[in-house]
């Protein structure tokens, strides 16, 4: 596997370049998910939105690029490789279950470099990273076991979970990202000087609304929660829903940004 050290544009996948963008929208993946989740998602969207998805290393189009196995040096490598795109527009993160939290550290880390911060943060499937996590560790569980807790999560369809030759090249990266979740450790700091919309789903187990809720305590901006029908990848399941909301938050955002020339 290459080392960690990648040039910018393999941290960004299936980006639709868009030359009438005021604001760009980074989309960071769930454990053992690709820039892929996010594909078409500029379509609903406002227009002058640009989507990026971001690609993380150990997937999609970035198998032989070793995984990170905690969320610190995962954070410090994404600071340093998307800071390009971070010039010349102004952005906001959006992310799901890992990927909120991937956000989420994100933004404070722009913060302690004295860099500019996304103007919005968008956090779904995922619980305030104050609240404590009372679930078991599971990245380190024989694979038989690991199998089944990944079946339970029900983000992984079953056709793939039982084709043995793609679950060899899954395996190592959902182990990876599960260590990033459960290795994480939060810290306190200042609440963010921007405003948070989280979305969580009435059926996930994972997450309560309350969990969710608590994202309310790292803003001193606007707070919204949407509770959304479905389960933990309500994301999927309830695409449109999802992407209507995100994009009444995103005209707000956009309302703040002057108008190109």
């Amino acid at each position: 596997m290459k080392p960690h050290h990648q040039p910018s544009e393999r941290w960004l996948a299936y980006r639709e370049v868009n030359p009438r963008a005021r604001v760009r929208m980074f989309c960071f993946p769930y454990a053992g998910g690709g820039a892929s989740a996010y594909r078409g998602w500029a379509g609903p969207l406002p227009s002058d939105v640009e989507v990026c998805p971001v690609q993380l290393p150990g997937r999609e189009g970035r198998l032989r690029d070793a995984p990170f196995e905690h969320p610190e040096p995962l954070v410090q490598a994404m600071a340093d490789a998307l800071q390009p795109y971070f010039q010349g527009l102004p952005f906001v993160f959006f992310g799901h279950s890992m990927g909120a939290m991937l956000g989420f550290e994100l933004a404070r880390e722009l913060r302690r470099r004295g860099q500019a911060l996304p103007l919005h943060l968008f956090v779904s499937g995922r619980r305030a990273p104050q609240v404590p996590d009372d679930e078991e560790p599971i990245h380190e569980l024989p694979e038989a076991e690991f199998i089944e807790k990944i079946r339970e999560l029900n983000g992984t369809p079953e056709e793939v979970l039982q084709h043995t030759e793609l679950m060899k090249l899954l395996i190592p990266v959902l182990r990876a990202d599960f260590s990033v979740n459960e290795t994480y450790v939060y810290r306190e700091e200042e609440p963010l000087d921007i405003g948070i919309s989280c979305f969580g789903g009435l059926g996930d187990k994972e997450v309560t609304r309350d969990e969710a809720a608590a994202w309310k305590e790292h803003t001193r901006g606007r707070f919204r929660l949407r509770m959304l029908p479905g389960d933990h990848f309500f994301i999927h399941g309830n695409r449109d829903m999802v992407l209507e909301a995100l994009a009444r938050d995103l005209m707000e955002v956009l309302a703040q940004v002057p108008q190109r020339a």
